[in-house]
């Protein structure tokens, strides 16, 4: 389970996301000043940190620097402050990516989903990590997949979707959650290069294997079967 770590002084707005968030399999600690953050973040590996920018304590020009010098935890920026300069200055600074307040959680979700995806990529090239569901065995480094010891060649846009989907069994991904994690883009609209991708993925499957591992979920998006 991927832990984050939620920095908002606003205790709607704190609340508000880690509900969202533990929804979606994610597990949270909350802090209300930039230094209760940074006492939280000294003492435990994080996956992720969403941090606004006007916290007590600690301002966010204050505490970012000194996370990112204890260990490089990608920082999503949550915050009111909606000038170019902060936003510019943060990401030139090393974040990872600025949300604007008011934000939609959808959007919030999805972005959450972006970088923790390329946590989960890094780590696993770093210690050669499988992923296995039921006869699926998924090899992230060499983009390999077996399905009862069969090799199912997939692209690698393919190969990236079933990761999401098999790393996560219990949630349910949007077509913007699996365009922002495959494409690395934020998704614009209803086409339907998501459908195919997975109608590609099930065939393949199909090659070697009756088992169901997709599951479309209507009107939201795509689940792991169980």
């Amino acid at each position: 389970m991927k832990k984050i770590l939620i920095v908002e002084d606003n205790t709607e707005i704190n609340h508000l996301i880690a509900d969202a968030l533990k929804k979606n399999g994610y597990e949270c600690q909350q802090a209300f000043s930039g230094t209760e953050a940074l006492l939280y973040y000294e003492k435990d590996d994080f996956d992720l940190v969403l941090m606004d920018m006007m916290l007590p304590g600690l301002c966010g020009d204050e505490l970012f620097p000194k996370l990112k010098a204890i260990k490089d935890t990608p920082v999503i920026v949550v915050s009111a402050k909606d000038e170019m300069d902060t936003k510019v200055g943060m990401l030139t600074s090393g974040a990872e990516d600025y949300i604007t307040k008011p934000f939609e959680i959808p959007e919030l979700l999805a972005r959450v989903a972006v970088q923790i995806r390329r946590v989960s990529a890094k780590s696993g090239e770093a210690s050669g990590s499988k992923l296995s569901y039921k006869e699926l065995t998924l090899d992230e480094p060499s983009f390999t997949v077996l399905v009862n010891n069969n090799e199912v060649q997939l692209t690698k846009r393919e190969f990236q979707i079933l990761a999401l989907l098999v790393s996560h069994p219990k949630r349910v991904f949007t077509k913007q959650d699996i365009y922002d994690c495959a494409w690395n883009e934020i998704y614009i609209g209803e086409d339907k290069t998501i459908n195919v991708h997975i109608s590609n993925i099930r065939k393949k499957l199909k090659e070697f294997t009756d088992t169901e591992f997709i599951e479309t979920v209507w009107g939201i998006g795509y689940k792991l079967a169980k």
